[in-house]
């Protein structure tokens, strides 16, 4: 049986919304590195994954390392973003449906860890406004 990961990485070389929606259980738990309480949540989780795909997923992006523990995964990244080095963990768990109910990010150094609060936040400012514009036509 193929692990539910594999998704996870097709994904992550070919971003799409119905993608990344059909990834995710509805009452999955982000953890973000920059937002001091879980977000829970299908909806608002996909907001922060689809940004982080925006931000952090761009052509230096790499997964370095990965374990598998059962429906656990937990995978190093690097990317770079504007001359900053950022290096990364994603942590997802995994339901008997192959969704993913958990996703746990931590970055490392201070300066990665700022540059993406930055720039997420940015994105999340800017995805907002245009779910605000599209609901109004």
């Amino acid at each position: 049986m193929t692990h539910p990961i594999s998704k996870w990485h097709a994904y992550s070389k070919a971003p799409s919304p119905a993608a990344l929606n059909a990834l995710l259980h509805d009452d999955v738990v982000f953890h973000s590195p920059v937002v001091h309480t879980p977000q829970r949540g299908k909806q608002i989780t996909f907001a922060y994954l689809w940004a982080a795909n925006s931000t952090l997923g761009n052509d230096s992006f790499e997964y370095l390392r990965e374990v598998l523990d059962g429906n656990h995964v937990v995978m190093e990244f690097q990317t770079d973003m504007d001359g900053i080095t950022v290096n990364g963990v994603d942590m997802l768990t995994f339901d008997e449906d192959g969704l993913i109910i958990d996703f746990k990010v931590m970055i490392r150094p201070l300066q990665a860890v700022n540059k993406v609060h930055q720039q997420m936040g940015e994105m999340l400012a800017a995805m907002k406004a245009k779910s605000m514009k599209d609901s109004q036509t």
